[in-house]
């Protein structure tokens, strides 16, 4: 595999180094010192959505940020390991192979179902959700969306047309404004070089056709690992119901709301999230932060 080339301006470029563990060429972002904590992006994204998150958890944490099989620079593969249960596995597979131990994760929308998932094959200390996707999609979308997801994905050019349709500076604005979020000049330039990627693309199209949690969902009863579930009023792409539903169902699961951000609030106000995550954190594991 050839690892590919990221842009100059891309965020924390400096830590960035790709490491092999099988089937994935990973993409990797290491900063900071301290009690490990992992961070997964959500599909679509890549490293460059925690690029004001990282800046308020390294001083107290080391840092380990990586992309996705396929999505921003992780090269996929294997193309049949992009649900849930294989990232999981390969992720954990990857932790194992650096001697990584890492004490909680932090995971963004898919990257938070992939962190709940992650609890259940390593010894986590504690899970953070943001606006996590954990729940089914519902009505006809529920049916629906897999499918053509599936079909798209499947199907010869599209990823190379998607990317050409809607890799445009007014269509990756109007993607976002659909989450609910806000994001400035950079946030959106980040997300137009990643939709004219048809690799990242065809990725993320791999992933959604393949995404199933029914199991994954049942047995939430059981999760006992302490998490936290943040979510924004204004999320468009996850309601914030779902985290307050698996916070009634997760024994040890606190649901906290923030207000007037949208699906990407962790891009649009860091601190605003940071500020619980550190406080959560902290009170999991004392000699973290200051």
């Amino acid at each position: 595999m050839r690892a590919p080339i990221l842009p100059a301006d891309w965020p924390y470029r400096t830590v960035s180094r790709q490491i092999a563990s099988k089937p994935h060429l990973w993409h990797v972002q290491d900063v900071g010192t301290g009690p490990l904590v992992l961070l997964l992006h959500g599909a679509g994204g890549a490293t460059h959505s925690f690029r004001h998150l990282i800046p308020l958890l390294s001083p107290h944490y080391r840092i380990v940020a990586l992309d996705l099989p396929g999505q921003g620079f992780t090269v996929l593969g294997a193309r049949g390991r992009c649900g849930l249960d294989p990232v999981a596995e390969d992720i954990a597979a990857l932790i194992r192979q650096q001697g990584w131990q890492p004490f909680a994760i932090i995971g963004h929308s898919a990257g938070g179902a992939i962190a709940q998932r992650l609890a259940e094959l390593l010894p986590l200390q504690a899970v953070v959700g943001i606006n996590s996707a954990l729940g089914p999609f519902e009505g006809l979308e529920g049916w629906l969306f897999p499918v053509m997801a599936k079909a798209l994905a499947l199907t010869p050019f599209v990823p190379s047309l998607f990317s050409k349709l809607a890799g445009t500076p007014a269509q990756v604005r109007q993607l976002i404004a659909t989450t609910g979020s806000t994001l400035d000049a950079q946030g959106q330039a980040l997300y137009l070089h990643l939709m004219q990627k048809p690799a990242h693309v065809s990725a993320t199209l791999a992933m959604m056709s393949q995404w199933t949690l029914t199991p994954f969902l049942r047995r939430l009863k059981d999760q006992k690992v302490p998490s936290l579930l943040l979510t924004a009023t204004n999320d468009r792409a996850v309601p914030p119901a779902v985290s307050a539903r698996a916070a009634q169902v997760m024994p040890n699961a606190t649901w906290h709301d923030i207000a007037g951000y949208g699906h990407l609030v962790h891009e649009e106000a860091a601190d605003l999230v940071a500020a619980p995550i550190l406080a959560f954190l902290s009170s999991v594991h004392p000699t973290g932060a200051a």
